[in-house]
C-alpha cells in the first residue's frame, strides 16, 4: 500500500499551548465565551474552532480524532466513550425504522446482541450472512437496507473481510460499508480499500494497557458532524462522549502503536506456526492454511503483519478451562477478555465475548465450545513462551500422539 499510517500519526503537531510536547488537557466540562451571540452561533453550528460543552467536544477529544483519521486516513474522526458508543451511534444514525442490515455472521457478541436484539424494538431487521461469500452478501440487500456491516478480521473466528468486493458490491447498491477494524489496526485500512466508515474499539490495540475504555468513528468530515448534531446526532443525543483525560492518555500510546503491532504480529505468527506443526487445532490470518491468507497478504499493511489474534481448538470446554487455568497460574498470560494488553490474555469466547450468540448458532458458524482466544503480547523471548505453553499442553495431554516411525 502506498501510505504509512505510523508516520502520518507521529507528524501531527499538536503541542500544549505552554509549548509542553504533549498537548495539554482539557479539564473543562463547559467552556465561556466573550458573546452571547457566540455561544449561540456556536449552538446553531455556524462558528468553526469554538466549545462549547464537552459532550459536544473537547480539544483532547479533537487531538485523539486527528490522530486516529490519519491512522485510518479518513477525513476525521470522532472519539466516543466506548466501542460500542460508537457502534451504536453509527448504525442508529443510518437507520431507523422499517430499515434493514446486511452484517456478517461472525461478529462481536455484545454487536451481535444489539443487532439480533435491541434493534427489534425499533423495527430494524438484520440479516446475518457469511461475510466471505461475496455473493451470499449482495443477494442478501433488499430495497430496505442502509448499510453492509462487518469486521476486518472477524471475532472470534478471524475470518478476513475482502473489503474491496464488500465496497464494490456497496457502490453498486449505494450503500455505506461499515467496517470494524478492532482486531487489525494498521495491519489493514478499510478505508483505503473502499471502506465508508471504519469503527474501533479503542479500548484494545490502540490504547495497549487495558486501563482505558473508548471507542471512534472514522469518515468524512460530512457524517462525522452528522453525529454530532445538537437536533439529530446519534453521538451527541446518545451521550457516547470520551472524557478528556482518557482522550489524553490514549494518544500518548498511540505514539508506539507501529511497534506494538509489529512485535504483537510477530509473536503471533511465532507460536501459530509452531503449535501447527505441533498438530493443534490453530487458526491464524498468517499460516498458509488459513482461508483468508492470501487476501490477508493482498490487502494487508505488509510491516504491520498480520495481527495479534490467534484460535485454538482443544474440542472442549473442561480442556479449554484447564489449559487456560494452568497457563495463568505458570504466568503466561491472564485469564482474561480483551485484547491488545503487553501480556497474552486468553479467554473461551463461546462462554464469554461471544456469549450472547445462542449455543445452535455458534455452532452453526462454527464457534466451538472448547476454541481459545489468544491475544498475544509483547513477550521479548517468544521461543522461552513457547517451550512453557507446550509443557502446559503435554501435562494436560492436549498434543496429538506423534506417529510411529515404520
Amino acid at each position: 500500500m502506498d501510505y504509512n499510517a505510523s508516520n502520518a500519526i507521529q507528524d501531527l503537531h499538536n503541542f500544549g499551548e505552554f509549548g509542553g510536547v504533549n498537548p495539554s488537557i482539557s479539564d473543562s466540562s463547559t467552556y465561556t465565551f466573550l458573546s452571547a451571540k457566540t455561544m449561540f452561533d456556536t449552538f446553531e453550528g455556524n462558528t468553526e474552532g469554538c466549545y462549547l460543552y464537552s459532550r459536544h467536544s473537547s480539544p483532547s477529544n479533537l487531538y485523539l480524532g486527528e490522530a486516529l483519521a490519519a491512522l485510518e486516513g479518513t477525513e476525521t474522526a470522532n472519539v466516543t466513550a466506548s466501542g460500542m458508543g460508537a457502534i451504536t451511534a453509527v448504525i442508529l444514525q443510518l437507520c431507523s425504522s422499517g430499515d434493514h442490515i446486511v452484517s456478517s455472521r461472525t461478529i462481536y457478541g455484545g454487536t451481535y446482541a444489539f443487532f439480533k436484539n435491541f434493534l427489534r424494538r425499533f423495527n430494524i431487521a438484520v440479516s446475518f450472512v457469511d461475510i466471505t461469500d461475496e455473493q451470499a452478501v449482495a443477494d442478501a440487500i433488499t430495497k430496505n437496507t442502509r448499510m453492509v456491516y462487518c469486521e476486518a478480521v472477524s471475532n472470534p473466528l478471524l475470518e478476513v473481510a475482502d473489503i474491496a468486493a464488500l465496497s464494490k458490491i456497496c457502490r453498486d447498491a449505494d450503500l455505506p460499508l461499515v467496517v470494524d477494524n478492532t482486531f487489525s489496526p494498521l495491519s489493514i485500512a478499510p478505508a483505503r480499500l473502499g471502506a465508508d466508515i471504519v469503527i474501533h474499539s479503542l479500548t484494545k490495540f490502540i490504547n495497549g494497557t487495558s486501563d482505558a475504555v473508548a471507542g471512534a468513528v472514522c469518515g468524512t468530515k460530512e457524517f462525522c458532524l452528522s453525529l454530532k448534531d445538537v437536533n439529530n446526532g446519534a453521538g451527541m443525543l446518545l451521550g457516547s462522549t470520551l472524557d478528556s483525560l482518557r482522550a489524553a492518555s490514549i494518544l500518548k500510546n498511540m505514539r508506539t502503536l507501529h511497534l506494538r503491532m509489529q512485535k504483537h504480529s510477530e509473536n503471533a505468527l511465532f507460536l501459530a506456526q509452531k503449535f501447527e506443526a505441533d498438530g493443534l487445532r490453530v487458526v491464524y490470518p498468517g499460516l498458509p492454511s488459513h482461508p483468508g491468507h492470501k487476501l490477508m497478504k493482498e490487502q494487508g499493511v505488509p510491516e504491520f503483519g498480520f495481527g495479534g489474534i490467534l484460535t485454538l481448538d482443544v474440542q472442549t470446554p473442561e480442556k479449554a478451562n484447564a489449559l487456560m487455568e494452568i497457563m495463568q497460574a505458570r504466568n503466561l498470560g491472564y485469564l482474561a477478555v480483551s485484547l491488545g494488553f503487553y501480556k497474552t490474555l486468553f479467554s473461551a469466547p463461546g462462554s464469554s465475548t461471544s456469549s450472547e450468540i445462542p449455543e445452535d448458532e455458534q455452532g452453526a458458524m462454527g464457534l466451538s465450545s472448547g476454541l481459545i482466544r489468544f491475544s498475544i503480547g509483547l513477550d521479548s523471548d517468544i521461543e522461552r513462551t513457547y517451550r512453557e505453553m507446550k509443557a502446559c499442553m503435554e501435562e494436560l495431554q492436549l498434543l496429538p500422539a506423534k506417529k510411529e516411525l515404520v
